[in-house]
């Protein structure tokens, strides 16, 4: 009896401090949509003013009645809200990626759109056109802008440890320590770790037990975090002793397999506490696939494929490709004349400099760009290499190459030398987005996994260039790598190429 009272109190105190931890994310969530309620009460009386539409009639059932302006335009803000949350705007893993948050307010608004025109035409009201194609178009304009004071608001406020999810890492000291390192890059994401877990799976059987290698987990920690954490050893009554902790998020990095018994027991342990299990996987889990189930005599055989695969959504892609290259091309034709006549200017050479590479299924294509780099430069790579200390190989990088041009040095920080390969795109050898290509000796190195980047054409841009270019270690470009080709959309192409935006107005990594 007196250990089920116990039990009932740590429940009830488990719940109290959940409740906290969520209590802000509650509160600024409401606050959220308020304030988009407000933007889009406010612009579209604004709009209605200008455009002199204050007077409102409708004439259903042939009934000439007045609405009020203030009433009709605060319903229309509250379908504005409602399609903002269908569309997952107000989710928190949503908030941090600016790039993403815009595509879905630019979604949100065309819904939002359909919706007022479709609220019109029911109650037939003399609302012009126009006045809702404004109103829906300043709205995104402005919701953009709010979310941006609201993200850095957040992001200030996550470097000093507030707003931000307790977290508790569980996994091998190794991979506890690449998942701080990880966090510790990306200050914007919203985990904060509070405790970490390190485990282990006993050889003998099979179950997962505390990883003892204490020094291992220290040295690993102070490492990639840079301050000790507190551990919380592995065992009964550990989803408790967790959500003691105020965690809100169990991060798992490794050791747990997917699919086996080890996670799904320890799933449940988490999920019945309402703790959030985030489990970092393979760039290629068969998790992320659709997958269908289906009984054939008996048997259950389960089919998974990826739909972007599909030949409809291959075309597609091409389409978009061929639209994206053609605008390209004519839009910087003018800065491409520029470019091509400093370069003939700084040393009399080709304005065009053309390398074989390796593309689609590992056929060889030839990529070209405007040179940046002294006519005889692939024959001095071997001995610059050689004099930085470093070998023929996939990520060799060389911050101050000598044989880079002034002109060079300039068209690559600001990435204008990859305009000639709009032409490549319309041709059909690369992709506007994609992983970038490499050149045979680099591909020999290609792994099984890494070798999937093969499966997609090569692209002008991709994860590899908007995420920080040289400045990723190995692992880390492989991993965007692979996780394209698994993940790949016209969506998400055009998410590549606002971020690709950014990046050029503020390169980094560019060498």
């Amino acid at each position: 009896m007196p250990s089920q009272t116990n039990d009932a109190r740590l429940a009830q105190r488990v719940e109290m401090q959940s409740a906290k931890v969520l209590r802000w994310r509650f509160t600024f969530n409401l606050a959220l949509m308020f304030f988009d309620g407000l933007v889009y009460f406010c612009i579209g009386l604004l709009v209605m003013y200008v455009s002199d539409g204050m007077q409102i009639v409708t004439t259903r059932l042939q009934l000439n009645m007045h609405i009020n302006v203030y009433l009709y335009e605060a319903v229309c803000a509250l379908i504005w809200v409602a399609c903002a949350h269908s569309t997952g705007i107000y989710h928190r893993h949503v908030f941090a990626d600016g790039y993403a948050l815009n595509l879905l307010l630019l979604k949100a608004s065309a819904y939002c759109w359909i919706m007022v025109c479709a609220l019109n035409f029911i109650i037939q009201t003399n609302v012009w056109f126009y006045t809702i194609c404004w109103t829906a178009l300043v709205v995104w304009i402005v919701e953009m802008i709010v979310r941006f004071v609201a993200r850095r608001f957040l992001t200030y406020r996550h470097r000093k440890g507030d707003y931000a999810y307790p977290t508790v890492i569980v996994g091998s000291p190794e991979g506890i320590g690449q998942i701080l390192k990880f966090l510790g890059q990306r200050k914007q994401l919203n985990y904060r770790p509070v405790r970490v877990c390190p485990i282990r799976v006993n050889r003998e059987t099979g179950l997962i037990e505390a990883d003892p290698n204490t020094d291992v987990l220290d040295t690993m920690v102070r490492e990639s975090w840079g301050e000790p954490i507190e551990a919380i050893e592995y065992g009964d009554h550990l989803a408790v002793r967790i959500a003691q902790t105020g965690a809100q998020t169990v991060m798992v990095t490794d050791v747990l397999d997917r699919f086996s018994d080890n996670l799904s027991t320890f799933a449940v342990q988490m999920e019945s506490l309402n703790l959030e299990i985030a489990l970092i996987t393979s760039a290629l889990d068969i998790a992320q696939h659709a997958t269908q189930l289906r009984n054939i005599q008996g048997m259950s055989i389960m089919t998974i494929s990826l739909p972007q695969y599909s030949p409809v959504a291959k075309v597609k892609k091409r389409i978009f490709d061929i639209v994206v290259s053609s605008l390209a091309i004519v839009l910087s034709s003018w800065i491409m004349l520029i470019v091509a006549i400093a370069i003939k200017i700084e040393d009399g050479g080709p304005v065009l400099y053309k390398q074989e590479r390796i593309g689609l299924h590992g056929k060889p294509f030839y990529i070209h760009k405007f040179r940046s780099m002294r006519v005889d430069a692939d024959q001095h790579l071997k001995e610059v290499l050689a004099a930085n200390g470093q070998e023929m190989g996939a990520r060799y990088k060389l911050k101050h190459d000598p044989r880079i041009t002034k002109v060079g040095n300039f068209i690559r920080k600001t990435s204008l030398d990859e305009l000639p390969q709009f032409f490549d795109v319309f041709m059909g050898s690369m992709s506007v987005v994609g992983p970038r290509p490499q050149r045979d000796f680099e591909v020999q190195e290609y792994d099984p996994v890494y070798a999937t980047r093969l499966l997609v054409k090569p692209g002008i841009t991709g994860p590899w260039q908007v995420s920080g270019r040289n400045d990723l270690d190995e692992e880390e470009s492989r991993q965007l790598d692979v996780s394209y080709v698994q993940d790949w959309s016209v969506m998400g192409d055009i998410v590549y190429i606002m971020r690709t935006i950014g990046t050029v107005l503020h390169p980094s990594g560019a060498y």
